[in-house]
């Protein structure tokens, strides 16, 4: 199950780019798909998540570093499984517009 058709989004981060990552990526025949090492519109958080959390944030005030993590968790956990199935879906278009950077 895990080698049928998985392709993966990474950086370039140096543990992503570990010659064991690189074997082990190898043995389950899972495609990566290269980008720049900082790309914000290719990363779902970025582009899907973030904005949304930014704005449902938004007017709330906080006290404590605990608060803001609680808040934040709770807020994720609330999210329907469309949510991120979404924000995984628009990955798609958002790399068809990224195609002037590779």
């Amino acid at each position: 199950m895990l080698s049928n058709g998985v392709i993966l989004l990474h950086d370039n981060a140096r543990p992503h780019t570990a010659n064991a990552v690189k074997t082990t990526l190898q043995q389950f025949r899972w495609e990566t798909l290269e980008h720049p090492p900082y790309s914000p519109d290719l990363s779902p958080c970025d582009f899907h998540v973030f904005g949304a959390l930014k704005q449902a944030i938004r007017g709330h005030r906080f006290t404590t570093d605990d608060e803001v993590c609680g808040w934040v968790q709770a807020w994720i956990r609330q999210q329907p499984t469309s949510f991120f199935k979404d924000g995984i879906d628009r990955l798609v278009s958002q790399w068809d517009k990224c195609g002037d950077y590779f």
